[in-house]
């Protein structure tokens, strides 16, 4: 038996896009469904950047009691316990499950738990049963990640597979030159497995600055990832000593009990039944959209994942937002900007980046017109600990003659909570001599910033 409700919004998916836009539209007085197929909260929160960011801390916090020896601090080495620890994590991301259903009910949003699929103009069909018709229907699915196509791919995990192991892995093998893959390799070494990075090229983090991927290689073999660059994985077996992975060229890696496949992530845009009201994603899976999250279907939105938006849960809940400003709101041009996007990478040590790479800024203003400002220095939080020297890198990069400043990058301790406050400066239109009229906080690591020469 089939039900029929009516409502003046419908958001399929219950990830961090889906649920922002569904409150901010419900807090403007409209009548607001939210399906959600799996945990609220999405990948995020579940399989993603929250904890991916508790194993982050623990492994923060393993890397300090190393870093404690060099200021005369002595006494047994913390045991790293991955069950109770896998045990406290999943505590926290229930609560964090229950606050968002609870988020729901109190702006009046009506909670669906079920598959949602398009069911022909103006209608969402749940479950293949209760139909949800509503002038206005956002898709914010999320993503998934890949498993890639080649034999034995199956005994290996992908990055939600990771959060589900329930012991910590000796040996394990992360294949993929994004930034999932780095922070996964980063943190595993950094909590006490022996890590190998395998990359299809000769470096990883394509598309970021050269100075921070140069500089994150050289800091992570220099902790002990063992960095396999230019190897092409043509299929992963069982053997008498556990896994082995084999290469194009003859070589092996064995002795490995995890391999973990990073190689990327696709939108979840298949099943949807999006033909049936005529939205086609691209050959990628990606659902098209103009600046204001329009598809090609009057009624009919997109945020998030499963359009070609940075991936970012910020950019997912900044975009819902404005949507629904857009529509319930009154805010006919309200639209996301997502140009000066800024971005941190929780490597060992951590990434910080918003606005143009340098080789990019030269190809959009010419190199003559781009000044590059940049420090490498041994922060002071290291400077006593001769065993482990750690570089922090950062460079400005600034066009035209007043030298506004359009990149900023950083890698290094603390980087990661320095970004917030210099993406707003750059996003109002900060320039060279801004900064450096700015009184420094000494010491930092914070102040080179305003002391670039």
């Amino acid at each position: 038996m089939s039900h029929h409700h009516e409502f003046d919004y419908v958001v399929i998916g219950g990830g961090s896009g889906g649920i922002a836009s569904a409150n901010r539209a419900a807090s403007h007085g409209a009548r607001v469904a939210l399906i959600a197929a799996g945990p609220l909260g999405g990948t995020c929160v579940n399989v993603g950047c929250v904890p991916k960011k508790l194993f982050w801390n623990a492994a923060q916090l393993a890397e300090g009691a190393q870093l404690a020896r060099s200021y005369a601090l002595y006494g047994d080495a913390p045991e790293f316990r991955w069950p109770e620890f896998t045990q406290r994590r999943q505590e926290y991301i229930g609560r964090l499950n229950d606050r968002y259903a609870e988020g729901l009910a109190s702006n009046g949003v009506t909670l669906f738990r079920g598959f949602g699929q398009l069911a022909g103009e103006h209608r969402v069909r749940v479950d293949g049963k209760t139909v949800l018709a509503a002038p206005h229907i956002l898709i914010a699915t999320g993503g998934e990640p890949i498993r890639p196509d080649l034999p034995g791919a199956e005994l290996g995990l992908d990055s939600d597979g990771f959060f589900a192991l329930q012991e910590q892995p000796r040996h394990v093998a992360v294949v993929g030159a994004g930034y999932i893959a780095v922070e996964l390799a980063g943190l595993l070494q950094s909590l006490g497995s022996r890590v190998s990075l395998v990359m299809r090229r000769n470096h990883f983090l394509h598309g970021f600055d050269a100075m921070l991927r140069e500089g994150l290689m050289e800091a992570m073999a220099a902790a002990g990832v063992t960095l396999l660059p230019k190897r092409q994985v043509s299929r992963l077996v069982r053997g008498a000593r556990g896994l082995e992975l084999h290469f194009a060229d003859g070589e092996r890696l064995q002795g490995i009990d995890t391999v973990l496949w990073a190689v990327g992530r696709r939108p979840r845009s298949r099943d949807l039944n999006l033909e049936a009201v005529g939205v086609y994603p691209d050959d990628a899976g990606y659902l098209p959209v103009d600046r204001y999250q329009n598809t090609r279907v009057e009624g009919i939105y997109a945020v998030g994942d499963v359009t070609r938006a940075p991936a970012l849960t910020p950019v997912a809940i900044a975009a819902g937002r404005r949507l629904a400003d857009r529509l319930f709101g009154g805010q006919p041009e309200r639209h996301l900007d997502s140009s000066l996007t800024p971005t941190v990478i929780f490597s060992h040590p951590p990434i910080a980046t918003v606005g143009l790479t340098e080789c990019e800024a030269q190809e959009r203003y010419g190199a003559d017109n781009v000044r590059v400002y940049r420090s490498r220095f041994t922060p002071l939080l290291r400077a006593l600990d001769r065993d482990h020297p750690q570089v922090t890198h950062m460079k400005l990069v600034t066009t035209g003659a007043e030298e506004r400043i359009v990149g900023l990058h950083a890698l290094g301790d603390g980087v990661e909570e320095m970004l917030q406050g210099f993406a707003v400066a750059i996003r109002m239109g900060a320039r060279k001599r801004d900064f450096d009229d700015t009184i420094a906080i000494h010491p930092t690591s914070a102040e080179e910033f305003v002391t670039m020469r």
